[in-house]
């Protein structure tokens, strides 16, 4: 009697109903290490679960008897219309992931219409990212270092590429003690070790791609230790106030976010120097455990800075149901980062794809039985925090 079929990998994240199946595949498919880098948090890791919980605590208010034949999705941030309410968040080290990291992702993010935000700790350079996705809407992200040069070389880097929104993360004066990474003694770029040799092993695939594609190396940092604590410690400044927002203001001709945004009253004083975007954000529960979760602040911040900058929500999303009680709750987009770090473990750059498929669709789905005919007509009625 035949055995049973064994299906593609792209035949897998095709057939995944969800980021959650995808989560699994990524999980089959990396070694233990690269994985908890992207599926771990800070210290117990409570931040990042509460963020997810909370988004388990919204329910929807439908109405009914609405005609709901065409649910549009598209939307406008910072004077450019997109998709759908999703920006691709900035992550480090993407080539860990899968050999084409920042490429496959920016790629998958210009077919679906979203933006895509490089990371200062990127893998891959801004001017490789506009090569890869040059009808792309491409953003940079900016972690402000010790050596004022080595920032505006970086915006200059970014500028020449065609990247014109900046993305300035201001949660990271020191690094965060991310205990799963401690544990496995997880270097950058990964190192064979005898634990890793088992792991390679376990995950052939992945270490073929990894020891036969190009040198993992920071794009945009040169000379730094090979772990992530003590490259954020060495490099990044923690003296950094909002003078020197304004500096960077005054050296940035384009958009300017500032993702972070954990206090209500540092959302005022942003929104008075005059940004165009807060980023509602604990860093994905990477830094600082027991933060605010993102979802419960997110509508008391839009309620304070009003008209005068655009609100956004980092953290907890996993699907497009996420997507809609976040923007009903006052956010014009989410970032997200976890989801398609998934879909890029589990499959390439098919996988990210995957993802921002899930995501429309699931989106679509919520504005029609919520009779809501399209994102933009969504409304605080419609949701609430069940326990607020």
């Amino acid at each position: 009697m035949p055995g049973r079929p064994r299906w593609s990998r792209a035949a897998r994240v095709a057939a995944a109903a969800d980021v959650a199946d995808l989560r699994l595949l990524a999980r089959r498919r990396t070694p233990r290490m690269v994985f908890d880098y992207v599926d771990g948090a800070a210290e117990g890791e409570r931040s990042m679960a509460r963020a997810v919980e909370a988004f388990d605590r919204v329910e929807f208010a439908p109405h009914v008897l609405r005609d709901v034949a065409e649910a549009p999705t598209s939307v406008e941030i910072l004077g450019r219309r997109i998709a759908m309410p999703v920006v691709l968040a900035p992550t480090g080290f993407t080539r860990m992931m899968h050999r084409e990291g920042e490429r496959a992702v920016a790629r998958a993010a210009e077919r679906a219409a979203v933006p895509y935000t490089l990371s200062t700790m990127g893998t891959t350079t801004a001017g490789d990212v506009a090569a890869a996705a040059p009808g792309g809407w491409n953003w940079f992200q900016l972690y402000v270092v010790r050596d004022r040069g080595r920032n505006l070389e970086r915006l200059a880097l970014a500028s020449d590429a065609g990247m014109d929104v900046l993305v300035v993360t201001v949660d990271v004066p020191v690094a965060g003690a991310r205990l799963r990474d401690v544990r496995h003694g997880l270097t950058i770029p990964p190192s064979l070790r005898w634990r890793g040799a088992l792991e390679a092993a376990r995950h052939p695939a992945w270490w073929f791609d990894f020891l036969t594609g190009e040198p993992l190396t920071f794009a945009t940092v040169e000379g730094a230790p090979d772990d992530m604590a003590g490259l954020t410690n060495l490099m990044f400044d923690p003296s950094v106030t909002v003078a020197d927002l304004e500096w960077i203001r005054s050296a940035w001709r384009g958009k300017l976010l500032v993702k972070g945004v954990q206090r209500v009253d540092d959302a005022k004083e942003l929104a008075a120097v005059g940004v165009d975007g807060l980023v509602v954000s604990n860093h994905g529960g990477r830094q600082l455990d027991r933060s605010a979760t993102p979802l419960e602040l997110l509508p008391e911040v839009v309620e304070a800075v009003g008209d005068r900058t655009e609100v956004f929500l980092d953290g907890g999303v996993r699907s497009g149901a996420d997507v809609a009680a976040a923007v009903a709750l006052g956010a014009r987009a989410c970032f997200v980062g976890r989801a398609y770090l998934y879909g890029l473990m589990a499959g390439g750059e098919r996988g990210v794809t995957r993802v921002l498929d899930l995501l429309h669709a699931e989106l679509v789905r919520t504005l029609q039985l919520l009779g809501v005919g399209g994102v933009e007509r969504l409304t605080r009625d419609v949701v609430r925090l069940r326990g607020s």
